[in-house]
């Protein structure tokens, strides 16, 4: 059992006592400058320090999704400039340290959540194990959990914290696993025997003798972004509720600096005035964490964020004065670089300045690709690759290469997953064709896909193994659909499809989120946006033919939604289940390589009418 673990596993008891007794109230923080949000680096002053000071830095990054090469096709850069690569945010990390010792700084280097999950082929094919020993090669040492740490179940992220082989697929790479040497932070994902966090809520590291603590979570949707089937045994509590709760278990020990790292977050929003925001801006900001900050204790004066894959900082009021509040976007694009002072003599924060770093990588082509010298290899910058980080990498890449570069079919052009108003994408309907006639076997009559679970878009000129413009390899298809979620096929009446139809709207039973499904050829059906909640769906048709409210119908979804997720809850009445062998992504490729090459989908199954 590694150090991280064991020691949560003695304090957990002791930190659940306390966490129920009577504390006093907590104590308002110095006074702040007014809320400002705007275009210049987010900083907070909280007046001069009534003793000695002492300097610290954090180093920030979330939702790295085992993004172990550098993104490529739209992604691969950050406003214009190529960036990404464990081997380069590696780089940037060891100077931004380097940097901050000369300036009598130490550093902890912290993330918000994601690191794992919906990651490339590198990565997920050894269960991002190879992410994992990365992230301790790079020298993280405390991270939140995300939502995507559950895409393979509660006992799986603790095995990725404990170490261990995987129960199933063993240690694939020969040389054993020894888990996370950083602490994963879970403080609102609670086991509902126990009524604890399944992982540590708190970690608390001191600087030049002053503690600092940390509180760690997940948003409280979770449960409805995941697979039902591996959260079965825990529930996800209030995020501001939870934090406060911890925060005063911490100002308890006498730890009154306090950063939360938090796996929810929001956006800049571009304007006239602001056409494209900065890395470091806050321009027109929204989003759930505004609410979230506004909630917590003032001891919190920094809030690392996540889940958006956006970049800002910004300066946000919490209950009694301002916090930090910062995104590095995500794939390890960015680093956010956060340099405060603390009071010795009050042991709080007295100034805070949080910038993000963009982690350059190399030479761009312009067209979102990589340029390759005169034997087709990559060209990189020397000056940027961390060798010890390449050398872990390099060790996975070599061993999925004859996996990940296998042609597995072709495309004509381009297949993107943007939706249009009538949300429906050319890629969406590509997927959901390819499991209808993966399970034709099951008499699927339709196939729907869940939007979320498309993660990438293919792109006929992208040649990440030197193959011909068009041809689609095992690796590209996987970064497109990376979950392996199996592929099920159920009856439902006409009536429980169109109610499933209806679940697609925010408000309506239960769902938070517009999420419109992705569906298969024959199905088309009209949305209106103006009409009652329940009653939105109409012309509802299969084949020409209008579904029949008592008729039953053999449907094909992955089974992370018929189990109800993305909140669905009516795929989980169907009967007469049937599973496909193998996964989603099987599905995929069989169709790629069915024959002649691929064409985007019409996206004009769905019509919105208002």
């Amino acid at each position: 059992m590694n150090r991280p673990y064991r020691r949560w596993a003695g304090l957990a008891l002791a930190l659940a006592v306390v966490a129920t007794l009577p504390l006093a109230r907590t104590e308002q923080a110095q006074a702040a400058p007014a809320y400002a949000p705007g275009l210049a680096p987010a900083s907070v002053s909280y007046g001069h320090p009534a003793g000695r000071s002492v300097k610290g830095q954090f180093l920030s990054y979330n939702d790295f999704h085992g993004a172990i090469d550098p993104p490529g096709g739209s992604g691969a850069a950050v406003n214009g400039v190529p960036a990404g690569g464990v081997e380069y945010l590696a780089t940037y990390l060891k100077r931004l340290r380097s940097e901050a010792s000369r300036e009598g700084r130490s550093t902890i280097t912290v993330g918000a959540g994601d690191l794992i999950g919906a990651s490339p082929l590198v990565s997920a094919a050894f269960h991002d194990e190879p992410t994992i020993e990365l992230m301790n090669e790079i020298g993280l040492q405390v991270s939140s959990v995300g939502n995507h740490e559950f895409d393979e179940g509660v006992d799986e992220l603790i095995r990725l914290q404990r170490g261990g082989c995987h129960p199933t697929d063993g240690c694939q790479d020969g040389d054993g696993f020894g888990g996370a040497k950083f602490s994963y932070l879970a403080a609102n994902t609670i086991n509902k025997k126990t009524g604890l966090p399944i992982l540590p809520p708190i970690d608390i590291k001191f600087v030049g003798g002053v503690p600092v603590g940390f509180v760690g979570l997940t948003l409280e949707g979770t449960a409805g972004i995941v697979n039902p089937a591996g959260i079965r045994n825990v529930r996800f509590a209030d995020e501001v509720e939870t934090a406060n709760k911890w925060s005063k278990v911490l100002k308890a020990f006498g730890v009154k600096a306090q950063v939360l790292l938090v796996h929810e977050g929001g956006q800049q929003n571009a304007s006239a005035e602001v056409p494209v925001p900065g890395v470091s801006d806050c321009a027109n900001f929204t989003g759930p964490i505004v609410t979230i900050v506004k909630g917590l204790n003032p001891e919190f004066g920094v809030v690392a964020s996540g889940h958006t894959h956006r970049f800002y900082s910004c300066t946000l009021p919490n209950s009694a004065g301002t916090s930090v509040v910062t995104s590095a976007g995500t794939n390890g694009q960015l680093v956010t670089d956060i340099d405060y002072t603390l009071d010795r003599r009050t042991g709080k924060f007295a100034t805070i300045a949080a910038k993000n770093v963009v982690v350059e990588n190399g030479v761009a082509d312009g067209k979102g690709g990589w340029l390759k010298d005169a034997t087709g290899v990559y060209l990189k910058n020397p000056e940027t690759v961390d060798l010890k980080a390449k050398k872990v990498a390099d060790k996975y890449r070599t061993a999925v290469a004859p996996i990940a570069n296998r042609v597995v079919g072709s495309i004509t052009g381009d297949i993107v997953r943007t939706a249009g108003a009538n949300g429906e994408s050319p890629l969406g309907d590509v997927i959901a064709d390819a499991q209808l006639a993966y399970t034709q076997d099951s008499t699927a009559q339709i196939a729907l896909m869940n939007p979320g679970g498309i993660r990438a878009d293919f792109d006929a000129e992208n040649s990440a193994g030197g193959e011909a413009d068009g041809q689609i390899t095992y690796g590209e298809a996987f970064t497109v659909q990376p979950f392996n979620n199996l592929v099920v096929t159920q009856t439902f009446t006409g009536a429980q499809l169109k109610e499933v139809l209806e679940q697609q709207f925010a408000g309506y039973a239960g769902q938070s989120t517009q999420k419109i499904l992705q569906v298969s050829k024959g199905l088309t059906y009209s949305w209106n946006s103006t009409a009652p909640l329940g009653s939105r769906v109409s012309d509802l048709t299969l084949n020409g033919t209008a579904i029949d409210p008592a008729t039953s119908y053999r449907v094909t979804t992955n089974d992370f939604l018929a189990n109800g997720g993305d909140g669905f809850s009516t795929l989980t009445l169907g009967t007469d289940r049937t599973t496909a062998p193998g996964f989603d992504i099987d599905a995929l490729v069989a169709y790629l390589g069915a024959g002649t090459p691929v064409t985007p989908g019409p996206a004009n199954r769905i019509t919105k009418t208002g």
